[in-house]
């Protein structure tokens, strides 16, 4: 295995990854042409692009004897271990109303889990799940440690508790650490959890004030404290100090203060390797937020670990999970890209991505004699190996998917959306296989759900905006998948830029991507439908009204439809938050309870303005954007005279379809609704436009 050094001269900055002087493996950044043909082009049922993974999140144990993954059982993805000498598999959870959404191991006997929904418009969240409970690796031993946020409230309580798993203590393996609200609903304490019994130990009892994060040493010690300065702070930059102490029984010093409205701080996210100074996530005057040494003796910072002129780089830090030191790094910019600073793991990282070039490739090691190997690309659907140490081998354990090949997928091409106003957005595009430059064809432009989250990244099938972009190129269909302002990790003019142009500027990003598709050729501008859930939905919604021009069908689930109800109605699952509720009214520009703003982009109100034919779809238990607001638009389009031409709502669905065959449906439905309108989107159907256009990235 070669190592190489990573790095690209000034005029390639866009392209490029700055480690401080810290040699790492790197993966070729070019995507692997693979030209796609129409006799390559094979049609899957509709079943099998929007089914759950087989396997997803695979997971070593500590003695890298077993397997531990979720699976799809009783409709929801289900916790089970596989021993990998036997290939025998044991279910740990049947679960039916949720799904499990994070576990870990807990030495190589015991895991401990969380539930939540996966399937989500915007991808795995807790929702009214939450809870930890922990289960032995032959299915005994189960405990609840503690409930769901659903059951909490059934319970009648009006102080919901979590319990956030932390790590498990070096040395114990029948014990956690985990981070709770018990003492005080507005702040974090660490305890101690015996697995077996239950049993609470608190070990901040002399915690630093209304303390939101903790950060453990390589020991597992609780030694760094966010503080707030008031409970649930509503505005954007609330007043925030950052606390270190020396051990256990030190006295807790103040590091940094952060205040109120001030933009510039930092967060912690790890020690570094001498296990004194820190490595913080910090803006420090740029566009983006970079990792950097934070000099805690000298109150300063230090060197730069790792930047990059377009992207956040803020999460990702890769620990050796013997020594707990930082190694490595894992981001995403237009791909993921994996950097190593230790030289083991970069020499390790290197050989395997000689083995797969073009691919994404990634490995968890063990205290024990394998690793695990995941690979995977935007035309193949992950593939997880176990490597054998001492062996030298490697051989194929996982795919998480046996229907969906390579010659089902299209490229998941990356484009530079450039905005009316000058703002630069990473985005992407797909088009179906055996396509020639200078064919016009039907388009979809998904929207993805947040907003304020980066929804969709490079990969086969990774998230509900690419699953369907992927479905509808297999049926013919171009489709956009643009981020836009107020989308995270794309730097902080791209983020900042949203605020208070939701249903405006944000909508300008939207018709940007396509008047950018219509340029390069590939569109039909007579042939344009929106799509999207959640947030998706609502600018779907308002894509009817404000764009009607541009769009000939619109899409929209999970939608909200009237502004000033949701963030005022008890039926949301934020509806207690302050804070909650101050971003979103931020996000759309209301100031002092002024609704007028809202009223004003707010789709129920302005429905006898839709003119497009609307697709609309809904979970009847939906809390994140309730029933109501999809009937209110349901309602004031039939009392205008313009009733949507197909509602679906779905009864024990809530924010996103979980039942197999309710995503069927969905599709099935929505596939017919685009070919009335903008297709029938075969090949043989697209326009050549008066001169051959050139598609490929910008």
């Amino acid at each position: 295995m070669t190592k190489k050094r990573w790095s690209r001269l000034a005029g390639n900055l866009a392209q490029t990854l700055f480690l401080s002087g810290l040699a790492l493996a790197g993966a070729a950044r070019a995507q692997q042409e693979q030209p796609t043909t129409a006799a390559a082009k094979s049609l899957l049922p509709v079943s099998a692009y929007v089914a759950s993974p087989r396997f997803s999140q695979p997971s070593l144990s500590p003695d890298g004897q077993r397997l531990a993954v979720l699976a799809p059982m009783k409709g929801k993805r289900n916790l089970m271990v596989i021993d990998l000498k036997t290939r025998a598999g044991t279910a740990l959870t049947g679960m039916s109303d949720f799904d499990v959404v994070s576990f870990r191991w807990v030495g190589s006997d015991r895991l401990v889990f969380s539930l939540g929904r996966l399937d989500a418009p915007t991808g795995p969240e807790s929702g009214d799940g939450g809870g930890l409970f922990t289960v032995k690796r032959d299915g005994t031993g189960f405990r609840k440690l503690q409930p769901t946020i659903r059951e909490q409230i059934g319970r009648g309580n009006f102080q919901l508790r979590f319990m956030e798993f932390l790590a498990v203590p070096p040395d114990s393996v029948d014990e956690i650490l985990v981070a709770s609200n018990f003492r005080s609903a507005k702040a974090n304490d660490i305890y101690r959890v015996n697995l077996d019994t239950g049993q609470k130990n608190l070990l901040t009892f002399d915690q630093p004030g209304l303390v939101q994060k903790w950060i453990l040493d390589q020991q597992g010690v609780p030694r760094v404290a966010l503080v707030a300065d008031k409970e649930d702070d509503p505005q954007e930059f609330p007043g925030a100090r950052v606390m270190i102490r020396a051990s256990m029984t030190d006295a807790w010093k103040q590091v940094a203060r952060f205040e109120p409205g001030s933009r510039e701080r930092w967060s912690v996210k790890a020690f570094a390797e001498n296990n004194q100074d820190l490595i913080v996530a910090a803006r420090r005057g740029s566009d983006t937020v970079g990792l950097y040494r934070y000099l805690v003796n000298e109150g300063k910072f230090g060197e730069t670990v790792a930047a990059h002129p377009r992207y956040d780089l803020e999460d990702g830090l890769k620990i050796d999970p013997k020594t707990r030191k930082v190694v490595g790094l894992v981001f995403a910019d237009e791909r993921q890209q994996t950097a190593y600073f230790d030289e083991s793991y970069a020499r390790l990282q290197a050989g395997f991505e000689a083995l797969f070039p073009g691919m994404v490739v990634s490995f968890q090691s063990t205290e024990g004699p394998r690793n695990l190997v995941m690979v995977s690309s935007d035309r193949s659907v992950p593939t997880f190996y176990i490597h054998d140490i001492e062996k030298k081998t490697l051989e194929e354990a996982l795919r998480s998917s046996d229907e969906v090949e390579e010659k089902h997928l299209v490229q998941m091409r990356p484009f530079l959306l450039k905005t009316r106003d000058g703002l630069e957005i990473p985005s992407y595009y797909f088009l179906p296989a055996g396509y020639q430059a200078g064919q016009r064809l039907p388009t979809v432009l998904h929207v993805h759900g947040g907003p304020h989250v980066r929804a969709d990244r490079w990969g086969a099938l990774n998230s509900f905006g690419v699953m369907e972009a992927q479905l509808l190129a297999s049926r013919g269909y171009a489709v956009i998948l643009p981020n836009f302002r107020i989308t995270p990790e794309l730097g902080h003019k791209v983020y900042q830029a949203g605020f208070g142009e939701l249903g405006r500027k944000m909508s300008d990003d939207h018709e940007d991507a396509v008047l950018w598709a219509i340029a390069q050729g590939f569109t039909d501008p007579q042939r344009v439908c929106i799509s999207g859930a959640s947030y998706g939905g609502y600018a779907s919604l308002w894509a009817t009204i404000r764009s009607a021009d541009m769009f000939k069908c619109a899409v929209a689930g999970m939608v909200v439809s009237d502004l000033k109800l949701q963030l005022t109605s008890n039926a949301t699952d934020f509806s207690g938050s302050k804070s909650g509720v101050a971003f979103w009214k931020r996000l759309i520009g209301v100031k002092d309870d002024n609704w007028q703003v809202a009223q004003e982009v707010s789709p129920a109100l302005h429905a006898g303005r839709s003119k497009v034919p609307l697709m609309i779809y809904a979970g009847a238990d939906d809390r994140r954007t309730p029933l109501e607001q999809t009937k209110a638009m349901v309602n004031a389009l039939t009392a205008a005279g313009r009733p949507p031409e197909i509602v679906m709502i779905k009864p024990e669905e809530g924010h996103g379809y979980g039942k197999q065959e309710n995503r069927v449906e969905l599709y099935t439905t929505m596939l017919k609704f685009l070919d009335k309108h903008i297709g029938p989107a075969s090949l043989s159907s697209g326009q050549t436009s008066g001169a051959a256009a050139a598609v490929a990235p910008q």
